[in-house]
Parts: structure tokens; C-alpha cells; sequence
């Protein structure tokens, strides 16, 4: 059974699922779709042709769907927002629709967990279980992989990838691309060593031992492409091999630490 408050506007054409919950002074625009078990939350906003995945929340204030802060958008093509199923978005996260230089669609996998005041740029595409501390904003284009975490206060730049299982620290700033399953920090930001916490998480022993080991022959010397290329041959880790992937066909880079000493 749906519960909409009298002062929430529903748009026509707009669908609702089973047993959604829409609170009061909310805004649901006409092309969106909300699945079942949503709950919009006071003053939310859902504009242009997004969906909302089950299970999912959108707290006070945020905004999903609005037009992107692009200043060569133009409002000629079908765009918007997908959220998968089980995603929390907090109070006065703004997430801005696609626009023609992607797909029209930003995109948002199951159990995402956005923290209050993010910012996700047009065309990012977020994977499963990412989680946005507080602040933290995506330019345009970014990508983050599975089980991402990014720290609060943490600007991403636009066309950046991250991939499965990194971590950005808080109040970071990111310009280049970070291998999977590794730990950056610092403005500008560059790997300092594993996402150890985030990898003993997920994977039993022998695996973080094995990814340990690839990631010291990756990153302590030589040619990073070479050594990634040299261990791509060799390794039956098929979570290695997503790192040396990455490696070999990244766009913007690879930044790596160097001590002083």
C-alpha cells in the first residue's frame, strides 16, 4: 500500500511500485519510476526520466535528476538517472542527469551509500556497494568500480577511474586513474599502498596474500605497464589480472607515491 502525503506532488506518468512511502512537500516528476518499498523523504526532488531501484531511499532535500552543471548541455535527448536496488541517498545529495556525451544516464548500482552534501556529476557510472563519505563530489565522466570507497571531502576529476575495491582517503583530490584494490591519499592524490581493510572484507587469506605480492611486484620497481604486462602472463589471480588490466589501458595515468628519501 502506497503512502503519499497530500502535500507531495506526483506528476502524471510518473510510475510507483508497491508499497512506496512519499513524504511530505516531495516532487516526483512525470517520466520517473520508482520501484517497490521506496521511500521518498521529506522536500526530495526526482526530475527527468530516472529510476529508482527497490528498497531504496532518498532522503531530505536531495535532488536526483536535475538537469547537469555542463555548460554545452543541451535538453535535445531522453536523459536522466537509474539507482539500483537497496541505495541510501542522504539529505542534500545532488545527482544530475546524463547528457549526449555519455548515454544520457548517470548511473548508480545496488547498495550504494551517499552520504549527505555529495555531488555526482553527469554521466558517472558507480558500481555495486560504492560508498561517498560526506562531500565528497564526481566530476563528469568518472567511473567507480565495485565495493569503491571514497572519503569525505574528496574531489574526483572528471574521466578519473577507480577500480573495484580502492579507496580515496579523505580530503584527497584526485586527478588520475587508481588500480583496483589499492589505497590512495593526498593532494593530489597517489597510491600508498593496498586497501588492506577493504580486501580482508572480502577475500580469504591466500587471496590477500596474493594480491599483496602482485601488488609489491607491480609498484616498487621497474616500468609499471611492463611489470603489469610481465604478471599478466603469469598470474592465475583473476583479481590480479584486473589490476594489470586496468595498468595497461588506462587513459589519464597512474599516480604512483615517491618518497623523498
Amino acid at each position: 500500500m502506497r503512502k503519499i502525503h497530500p502535500s507531495a506532488v506526483v506528476e502524471d506518468g510518473a510510475i510507483l511500485g508497491d508499497d512506496v512511502v512519499v513524504e511530505a512537500y516531495a516532487y516526483i516528476g512525470s517520466n520517473s519510476k520508482i520501484g517497490n518499498r521506496v521511500c521518498i523523504k521529506q522536500g526530495a526532488r526526482i526530475l527527468a526520466n530516472t529510476q529508482i531501484g527497490d528498497e531504496s531511499t532518498i532522503f531530505s532535500y536531495a535532488i536526483v535528476g536535475d538537469i547537469p552543471q555542463d555548460i554545452s548541455y543541451k535538453d535535445d535527448i531522453s536523459s536522466g538517472v537509474i539507482i539500483g536496488s537497496k541505495s541510501t541517498i542522504r539529505e542534500f545529495v545532488t545527482i544530475n542527469s546524463g547528457t549526449a556525451k555519455g548515454d544520457g544516464f548517470t548511473r548508480i548500482a545496488d547498495n550504494a551509500f551517499i552520504m549527505a552534501y555529495c555531488h555526482i556529476a553527469h554521466d558517472c557510472k558507480l558500481g555495486n556497494n560504492v560508498i561517498l563519505a560526506n562531500n565528497a563530489t564526481l566530476a563528469g565522466h568518472v567511473e567507480l568500480g565495485d565495493f569503491c570507497v571514497v572519503g569525505g571531502l574528496t574531489p574526483i576529476h572528471q574521466f578519473v577511474k577507480v577500480g573495484e575495491g580502492a579507496m580515496i582517503a579523505g580530503a584527497s583530490a584526485l586527478s588520475q586513474d587508481i588500480v583496483p584494490f589499492c589505497l590512495a591519499e593526498g593532494n593530489r592524490a597517489s597510491i600508498r599502498s593496498l586497501n588492506l581493510v577493504g580486501i580482508r572484507r572480502r577475500f580469504d587469506k591466500e587471496e590477500v596474500e596474493i594480491l599483496n605480492k602482485a601488488y609489491k611486484r607491480l609498484f616498487k620497481h621497474g616500468d609499471l605497464k611492463e611489470n603489469a604486462l610481465a604478471l599478466l602472463d603469469e598470474t592465475q589471480s583473476a583479481n590480479v589480472k584486473k589490476m594489470c588490466e586496468f595498468i595497461l589501458n588506462t587513459k589519464r595515468g597512474i599516480p604512483l607515491y615517491r618518497r623523498k628519501d
